[in-house]
């Protein structure tokens, strides 16, 4: 440049005069203005090259141009003398105007803006020209021990680095959360890793396995290699149905690794055999609860052992088990004193071994006791169980002196041979009893029930099935015993001598029932409506205090059966329809509350079991009901009302039909056969012929 030149500082090159004073070289007595016109009219596009230049300044390209390294901060450099940081402070003009293109780049401590625009005219500084003469570059050396990476903050890194929840939780709490799987869900879970394999395979998973749930769903190998793996946690066992475990070596494999049972059900396994049976009992000497039904492999020789092995033992069931007889029960009662329930149906020996029943008596700790289906007990042998070998009696009541019995079940149904002297036995002895079974005793009356019904206050199951010498004077009996308000399960199906007149009191009394069997009974549509009427009186209680917005959905709370039953008609299921889809009713109480149908828990409605041909249009009016749809069920009971009417008319009109054809063919015959009697000429026999034709 002829007028000027622009002062710089190179490295290994000392500076120029006009540099060092940081300023312009102005002749004496003279204008600036006047002697450099020019860099008036050029200071603007001088700016403009300048702020140019730096942004070129920071790209690769003119780095590589001029051969300078790339800043510390780049981690793919290893060079050790790199550009550390670059400043955009302005320096001020020399004519007094704040220029921002005068930038300066600070490598270090070392700075090399250029301190001026212009130079003396006449000065040139050889070797440097373009972009080079305007920029300044040096390079500082780091030392070898400086880092050549600038690390993250450690919160950066944190946030960063992959956070694995389930590693971090402890043990017990993952096993808490794998409790709620099921054993089918555990075993697929087990295949994840390793890990999840010892974590599902946790004994603490595996205190109860239910088998009878998947059993189906299971090959047998797979189920004996999980009791090979969870056996020896095992408290509560359940194979019912499992008939995979039919080989010998399963079952003894099985039997191997279960050595802690508490509670254990074989019911149904077959094919269980008898040895290796024996070495299970024999190897869980602990055994609270155990199931054996129908096994063919028990007989007086196990029931040896476990009253030998098992001494907690409380509850057994052997019914079904044909190769034992009473007195392998006598062996379990006489080394069990824990025992409570005890169920052996079907078992034959209790009239041939009085043993039996005497220690059935001397214990008194049973709650439970099924003897159902046992043909050959006898009307002495049950005394006996009851009051003992030699009862006494209270001269002036005579009532039975004995202690009372702990019994709360018993189930004699199917005992044909019982009668009224023996059942009558359980009067006055047994106040804790909750339910009976009393089916198929066929020469049961009423003299022998109605002194039970008035000394059993707990009573909330009788089973009366198939009794035909019980008539109504026993449910009005029922009605007034102290148990009628707790009584919840009543079956009377077969008693073909009890009607309204026994069944209305008990409906009247007994507000607490949730199921009625009245199958092949004489019961009529009155029962119906009362047992109706009852269900919404018990519905209608004083509201609840928890309010909802919405109400509650209706329910069903009572249970009735009407089977082959003659006297109920239609009306009588349109009359228990119509009441389940009445909406909810307020009416004022005695003490002038105001009683709000469900007490906050919906309505109660009752589940009809009919004759076949109305039980789906019952199903779908409940249906619609219980999912709160009470117009719909309405449509459905009208429609059904409107089918029946006119089925019932036309069966009216067809059989008066029928009665005035059967009138007018009957006419025409003992016309026919007057004529016959007059004559036999052909005019008469054709005419007869004839009429019979028309």
């Amino acid at each position: 440049m002829a007028d000027s030149t622009i002062s710089h500082t190179t490295p290994g090159l000392p500076a120029s005069p006009a540099s060092e004073a940081g300023s312009l070289d102005v002749q004496p007595g003279g204008d600036a203005a006047e002697q450099f016109p020019v860099l008036q009219h050029k200071s603007k596009g001088r700016q403009r090259l300048l702020r140019g230049l730096q942004r070129i300044s920071s790209s690769q390209s003119l780095r590589a141009r001029i051969s300078r390294p790339r800043a510390s901060s780049a981690p793919y450099r290893s060079s050790a003398s790199t550009l550390s940081c670059v400043s955009l402070a302005s320096t001020p003009s020399p004519f007094g105007q704040p220029s921002s293109s005068s930038s300066y780049f600070s490598f270090g401590d070392v700075s090399t803006a250029p301190t001026s625009v212009a130079a003396t005219p006449g000065v040139e500084t050889p070797g440097y020209d373009g972009i080079e003469s305007v920029l300044a570059v040096r390079k500082v050396d780091h030392p070898v021990s400086a880092p050549m990476t600038i690390s993250l903050p450690t919160e950066i890194k944190k946030r960063a680095k992959i956070f694995n929840f389930w590693d971090t939780i402890p043990n017990e709490i993952k096993i808490h959360v794998l409790s709620f799987l099921s054993p089918k869900e555990l075993v697929r879970i087990s295949r994840v890793s390793k890990r999840f394999h010892e974590l599902c395979f946790d004994g603490q998973l595996w205190t109860e396995f239910d088998a009878s749930k998947f059993y189906r769903e299971i090959p047998a190998e797979s189920l004996t290699k999980i009791l090979e793996t969870a056996g020896p946690f095992v408290h509560d066992l359940n194979l019912r149905g499992c008939l995979q475990i039919e080989h010998m070596q399963r079952a003894q494999r099985l039997v191997a690794a279960c050595h802690n049972l508490y509670s254990t059900s074989l019911e149904g396994c077959r094919n269980f055999q008898r040895p290796t049976l024996h070495t299970l009992l024999k190897a869980n000497n602990q055994l609270v609860h155990l199931n054996l039904t129908g096994l063919p492999a028990v007989n007086n020789a196990t029931c040896k052992i476990i009253s030998r092995e098992c001494p907690d033992l409380e509850t057994l069931d052997v019914s079904g088990c044909k190769q034992m007889d009473a007195r392998g029960i006598r062996f379990v009662l006489e080394s069990c004193p824990k025992l409570r329930d005890l169920r052996a149906s079907s078992v034959r020996g209790f009239s041939s071994d009085a043993d039996v029943a005497t220690a059935i008596f001397s214990t008194n700790n049973l709650e439970r006791l099924i003897l159902s289906n046992c043909s050959d007990m006898t009307d002495d042998t049950f005394r006996t169980m009851i009051l003992g070998p030699t009862p006494e009696f209270d001269m002036l009541t005579n009532r039975p002196l004995t202690p009372p019995r702990k019994l709360r079940h018993l189930d004699l149904t199917r005992c044909s041979r019982l009668s009224d002297n023996s059942i009558k036995s359980l009067a006055h002895v047994t106040p804790h009893l909750e339910g009976l079974s009393l089916s198929n005793l066929t020469q049961l009356t009423d003299s022998a029930l109605d002194p039970i019904l008035a000394s059993c206050p707990n009573l909330t199951h009788l089973d009366l099935e198939e009794l035909p010498h019980l008539t109504n004077s026993s449910f009005t009996a029922l009605s007034r015993a102290p148990c009628s308000t707790k009584l919840e399960h009543l079956s009377i199906s077969g008693c073909d001598s009890v009607s309204d007149v026994g069944m209305l009191p008990v409906f009247q009394a007994c507000t607490s029932l949730k199921s009625v069997v009245m199958d092949n009974t004489r019961i009529s549509n009155l029962t119906l409506t009362e047992a109706a009427d009852m269900v919404r009186n018990r519905s209608l209680s004083p509201p609840s205090s928890a309010s909802s917005s919405s109400p509650p959905l209706p329910r069903t709370t009572l249970e009735l059966t009407v089977y082959d039953t003659p006297l109920v008609t239609w009306t009588g299921v349109l009359e228990i329809l119509s009441r389940n889809s009445e909406p909810l009713m307020a009416r004022p109480a005695k003490d002038g509350v105001v009683e709000i149908g469900g007490g906050g828990k919906g309505k109660e409605v009752i589940g009809l079991r009919c004759f076949h041909t109305w039980q789906m249009t019952v199903d779908e009016h409940t249906r619609r009901v219980l999912k709160g749809d009470l117009g719909g069920a309405r449509r459905v009971e009208r429609k059904w009302a409107e089918y029946m009417q006119a089925e019932n008319e036309m069966e009216v009109a067809g059989g008066w039909r029928r009665r005035r054809r059967v009138t007018a063919t009957r006419a025409v015959l003992e016309e026919d056969q007057g004529v016959h009697q007059q004559g036999h000429r052909g005019r008469g026999r054709g005419r007869t012929v004839g009429c019979a034709v028309m």
